[in-house]
């Protein structure tokens, strides 16, 4: 069994977000709650933007400030996890995109004080790329009873611009898939010596 291509993007795509966001130079909040952080989060301008809506008067937004810009930025917040330690929680967002070249995505990580990144999607699997109007988004993670913290937020990687809106927690059932793909990564290495055969 090898690992395919796409699942070794994931991984590693994963991985930088969960260093990244956790240990990167943040930037001073802009508005209320949110912090500008990222892998290169100068290279991404982000605030409110209060001439696109879904709902109500404003947005919020990520936007490639540069020709090519580097790594990814982040729009994000980080708060206590107790309340929903042991329960399935969903995030959703709508989100709108325009000209996103490489991808975005909506993320939420689970920390626990010894470890960053217990669960954690980005939707790396699912890139949202392009223009495209208004749409709803979500990832849903289980809350290990360890956990301390969850981090969230909306993700721009390359050129383009990304509009959020109408940001939701809710506590689902165990009816509602986990999107965690930590879970879903390979548990070890595989075909090191380049004999296996390709998955079908």
């Amino acid at each position: 069994m090898r690992v395919s291509s796409t699942r070794r993007s994931l991984i590693v795509t994963g991985l930088t977000l969960l260093l990244t966001a956790a240990f990167s130079a943040v930037a001073p909040a802009q508005i209320a709650g949110w912090i500008k952080a990222g892998s290169n989060p100068n290279d991404y301008d982000m605030g409110t933007d209060n001439n696109v809506a879904f709902t109500g008067k404003s947005s919020g937004f990520i936007r490639g400030n540069k020709p090519k810009p580097e790594g990814f930025g982040t729009y994000m917040q980080m708060f206590d996890a107790s309340e929903y330690r042991g329960k399935r929680l969903k995030l959703s967002m709508m989100v709108k995109t325009e000209g996103v070249e490489e991808w975005a995505g909506v993320w939420m990580r689970i920390d626990s004080d010894k470890k960053p990144g217990i669960a954690f999607d980005n939707m790396s699997n699912r890139p949202i790329k392009g223009t495209q109007a208004w749409t709803a988004q979500s990832v849903v993670l289980d809350i290990d009873p360890s956990a301390a913290r969850i981090a969230f937020g909306i993700l721009l990687a390359g050129k383009g611009s990304v509009w959020i809106d109408d940001v939701m927690f809710d506590v689902v059932g165990t009816e509602v898939t986990s999107t965690d793909i930590i879970k879903g990564a390979a548990s070890g290495p595989h075909n090191l010596s380049f004999e296996d055969k390709p998955e079908k």
